[in-house]
């Protein structure tokens, strides 16, 4: 039980502090970015806009309907994160959860309007889409999780063979 508490504690703690580096960096971002600046020549460079919609800037009109998942994935992922097991799965909940919470704060408290608000997105990807360290958060956590599966699965299959 003490292990299951300490891991979960530890989680807590990894997701608060990923919703903090967000934050800052959007804050970060919000102040200092007036013009685009090259990091990696025109791989990576970081720009200021600012995303009504979900990745890619799909759905922009419709950005209640990301709100409303954001709200019920950051409800839910705690009672996941609770139940699993291994430290690994936790962290990795913990790491979506914090993607989860810093964008739904811009949602919820941005322009142009409560749970309508966009997103600070400011790591331009070559072109390709502008994110910000919310989605390296989610798409850290996912990666992990689905990794963690695979090994979990591919255990489970082996075991079944022998």
């Amino acid at each position: 039980m003490k292990k299951k508490t300490t891991q979960v504690a530890v989680a807590a703690v990894v997701a608060v502090l990923a919703v903090l580096i967000d934050q800052l960096s959007k804050l970060w971002a919000v102040n200092a970015l007036t013009n685009p600046r090259p990091l990696v020549g025109n791989l990576l460079s970081l720009q200021l806009t600012y995303n009504s919609g979900a990745a890619f800037s799909l759905g922009a009109g419709s950005t209640w309907i990301f709100t409303l998942i954001a709200v019920a994935a950051c409800l839910l992922i705690p009672f996941f994160l609770v139940r699993a097991r291994g430290i690994g799965t936790r962290l990795a909940l913990a790491l979506v959860w914090a993607g989860a919470v810093g964008n739904l704060i811009d949602r919820l408290f941005r322009e142009p309007g409560f749970g309508v608000g966009h997103v600070v997105d400011f790591i331009n990807y070559a072109g390709f889409f502008i994110g910000n360290v919310a989605d390296i958060e989610l798409f850290l956590g996912v990666i992990a999780l689905i990794m963690i599966e695979a090994k979990s699965s591919g255990a489970t299959q082996n075991e079944r063979r022998i």
